[in-house]
C-alpha cells in the first residue's frame, strides 16, 4: 500500500498556470477608461451567500464525475469504442462465493452499486484481452451523503488492511492511497486473485465526495500494469470540480423540495396521490400500526409472508393491494408500494381504481413517467428479472416505476409504483 501526498503536484500546477496568467497581463493593452456611472449602493445586488447544505448529487447532475474518451484510454490504453453517458444500469446481485479473511476485504468483490438509488454509466471495449474485452466507469447516487461516505469508509478501511489477506486461497490488493482534498476521498489499486481456480485480476479506481462514489473497474487477464496515482488523481480532480460546479449551481439556483398534496385524501384508493410523504394517509415514518389504521375500517390486512416482509393492504373491492414495508429490524414504514413491488408478479392492479404519482398510473407505459419525471435511472436485475426507473430527489426518497418487461422493450407496462425513503435503508457492512 502506497500512501501519496498530492498537494505539491497541484501546487506546482497552480504556479505555472499564475505565471501564465502573468505574462499574459503584461502583454495585455492598458484598459480605456469607461464612461459608464458608477452604480449606487442601491442598484447592486447583493451576492447570495455561498450553498452550505448537503452535497447531493441528483439525476444529471451525475454527468458532472464522467471521464472522456481520451482520459479513459489515458487510464487503459487499450480501450476502444467507448460509449456516451448512459442512464441504464445493469446490475447482477447474485451474491458473492466464499468469505474473504480479513472480512472487510469482500469489499474488492462487491458490486458497488447495490444500495445505490441512481447512477451513469459509460462502457467500453478492450478487444486486446481475450477473456475480459471490456470495462466501466459507474458514477453512483446514494440516498445521502452519509451512505455514500459510509461505503467509502469501509472501501478505505480495505485498501488499507487488505494488502494481503485469504479468501479461497491467498489474495493481494496493491493500493495508492491519496490525500482527502477539498472534500474528495480517492484511491486506486489492483486485486490479484490468481492463486485458485477464481483466476481473477482487477484494477479498480474510486474517489468519493457527497452523495457519490465514482469507481473505474477493469478486469483483465495477464500481465497488466496501470498507473494507479494517475487513476486516483484524475478521479479526484474530477470529483472535486463536480463538487465545485454544484455548490455554484445551488448557490444560484437554491433547491426547492417537492411538497406533499394538500387537504384530507379521503378514504377512495384512486383519489389518493403518491408524494413524498407517502401514499395518501399513507406516511413515510410512521409506525406500521399507524399506517394499517389509516388504511380504513373495510381494508383487508394480510400479514407479512416473511419475517421483515411487507404487509399487504386489499381494497374492499379486491380492485388492488398496497404493500407497506418497514425498515429492517424496526416498525417505522420504509416504502410504500402501489400495485406490483416485482417484475415477475403474475396479477396487475386496475390503475384507474388505484392511487397516482401526479398523471402516472398503473398500466400507463414506461415511457409517460420517463418523460414526466426525467433524470432517472433505469435498472435492469439479471438474477431477479426485475426492471424498473428510479428517480430520486436532493432528500433521498425515490420513486420507483416497476415495469413488466425490461423498460427499453416496445409496450413496456407500469405494474407498481413504489415512494421509499432510502435514506432509511441498512448499509452493506463488509466487516
Amino acid at each position: 500500500m502506497h500512501i501519496f501526498t498530492t498537494e505539491r503536484a497541484r501546487v506546482m500546477l497552480g504556479a505555472i498556470g499564475i505565471g501564465a496568467l502573468v505574462a499574459l497581463t503584461a502583454c495585455a493593452p492598458t484598459p480605456q477608461a469607461s464612461s459608464s456611472p458608477t452604480p449606487s449602493p442601491s442598484q447592486t445586488t447583493p451576492a447570495p451567500e455561498p450553498y452550505a447544505g448537503p452535497i447531493v448529487f441528483v439525476g444529471d447532475e451525475l454527468g458532472a464525475f464522467a471521464l472522456t474518451a481520451e482520459e479513459i484510454a489515458g487510464i487503459v490504453p487499450e480501450a476502444t469504442d467507448v460509449g456516451d453517458t448512459s442512464s441504464v444500469l445493469d446490475q447482477v446481485s447474485d451474491g458473492g462465493g466464499l468469505a474473504a479473511s480479513p472480512a472487510i476485504c469482500d469489499a474488492f468483490y462487491a458490486e458497488q452499486s447495490l444500495g445505490t438509488v441512481g447512477a451513469r454509466v459509460i462502457e467500453w471495449q478492450v478487444p486486446t484481452d481475450p477473456d475480459y474485452g471490456f470495462g466501466q466507469l459507474l458514477v453512483l447516487q446514494f440516498a445521502d451523503e452519509a451512505q455514500a461516505q459510509a461505503r467509502m469508509d469501509q472501501l478505505l478501511h480495505a485498501a488499507e488492511q487488505c494488502a494481503e489477506f485469504v479468501k479461497e486461497s491467498p489474495v493481494t490488493f496493491d493500493a495508492v492511497i491519496l490525500d482527502e482534498n477539498e472534500g474528495v476521498r480517492a484511491f486506486a489499486g489492483t486485486l490479484d486473485d490468481t492463486a485458485s481456480g477464481y483466476d481473477w485480476q482487477a484494477f479498480d479506481a474510486f474517489a468519493a465526495t457527497g452523495n457519490v462514489i465514482v469507481q473505474l473497474w477493469q478486469p483483465f487477464t495477464g500481465d497488466r500494469t496501470f498507473d494507479a496515482e494517475a487513476a486516483a488523481l484524475l478521479l479526484q480532480t474530477r470529483a472535486e470540480e463536480a463538487r465545485a460546479g454544484l455548490i455554484e449551481e445551488l448557490t444560484e439556483n437554491p433547491p426547492v423540495a417537492e411538497t406533499d398534496p394538500s387537504g384530507d385524501p379521503g378514504t377512495v384508493w384512486r383519489e389518493w396521490q403518491i408524494g413524498v410523504g407517502g401514499v395518501g394517509p399513507l406516511r413515510l415514518g410512521d409506525s406500521v400500526d399507524a399506517a394499517l389504521a389509516a388504511a380504513g375500517e373495510d381494508v383487508q390486512v394480510v400479514e407479512p409472508q416473511y419475517d421483515g416482509g411487507p404487509w399487504r393492504l386489499v381494497a374492499p373491492d379486491d380492485a388492488g393491494s398496497i404493500l407497506v414495508q418497514p425498515v429492517e429490524a424496526g416498525d417505522a414504514v420504509r416504502s410504500i408500494t402501489v400495485g406490483n413491488e416485482r417484475s415477475l408478479d403474475e396479477a396487475v392492479d386496475d390503475g384507474s381504481a388505484m392511487p397516482h404519482r401526479g398523471d402516472i398510473r398503473l398500466g400507463a407505459p414506461v415511457a409517460d413517467a420517463m418523460a414526466a419525471y426525467p433524470g432517472g435511472t433505469v435498472v435492469d436485475v439479471a438474477s431477479s428479472g426485475d426492471d424498473y426507473y428510479a428517480v430520486t430527489n436532493r432528500d433521498g426518497q425515490v420513486f420507483r416505476f416497476q415495469a413488466d418487461r425490461d423498460v427499453a422493450e416496445e409496450g413496456s407496462t407500469i405494474v407498481g409504483i413504489t415512494v421509499e425513503d432510502a435514506t432509511a435503508r441498512m448499509p452493506l457492512v463488509f466487516g
